[in-house]
C-alpha cells in the first residue's frame, strides 16, 4: 500500500468529478470491497481541482479515480500533473469520454482507463489490477 501501513486499513480512494452522478456511479459500481482478497475501500468524493490537490498532498490517498470529462479541470490533465509533481504518487485511473479516447490515458500517464458509459465490471477489474500490484492480500 502506498499511504496506509496496515493491510487491514481501508484503501482510501479519491473519486474526482464535477458531476455527482459520475462520482456515485463509481462508488456504487465498486462498492465497499472490490475484491475479497483486498481490504475495504473508503471513498473521498471531490468536485473541484483544488480539493484534489489538497487530498493528494495529504499523502493519505491510495488510488485516484479522475473523470476526464470534468470541468473546468479535466481529470486527464490532473493525472499528468500528478505524475509530474507528486513523489510516489498513488496509481491513477482516468475515466475517458468514450472508448476512442483511451489513447489520452497514455498521454496522461494514468495506469488505467475506463470509458464512459461506465461498466461496473470493467471498472472493478481495472481497480483490482491496480490495487493488487500495490496492496498486500488480506490473510
Amino acid at each position: 500500500m502506498t499511504a496506509n501501513s496496515s493491510a487491514t486499513a481501508p484503501i482510501r480512494v479519491l473519486v474526482y468529478s464535477d458531476d455527482s452522478d459520475v462520482r456515485q456511479q463509481v462508488i456504487l459500481g465498486l462498492g465497499r470491497r472490490v475484491h475479497p482478497d483486498l481490504p475495504t475501500m473508503e471513498y473521498v468524493e471531490v468536485a473541484t481541482e483544488p480539493v484534489v490537490w489538497q487530498q493528494l498532498d495529504s499523502g493519505t490517498i491510495d488510488l485516484a479515480i479522475l473523470d476526464g470529462e470534468a470541468t473546468p479541470a479535466g481529470g486527464l490533465g490532473i493525472a499528468r500533473q500528478v505524475k509530474d509533481e507528486i513523489y510516489q504518487a498513488p496509481p491513477v485511473l482516468v475515466l475517458t469520454g468514450r472508448r476512442d479516447d483511451l489513447w489520452l490515458a497514455t498521454w496522461s500517464r494514468a495506469e488505467a482507463a475506463v470509458p464512459h458509459p461506465l461498466d461496473p465490471i470493467e471498472l472493478a477489474e481495472a481497480v483490482t489490477r491496480l490495487l493488487r500490484s500495490r496492496v498486500p492480500a488480506e490473510a
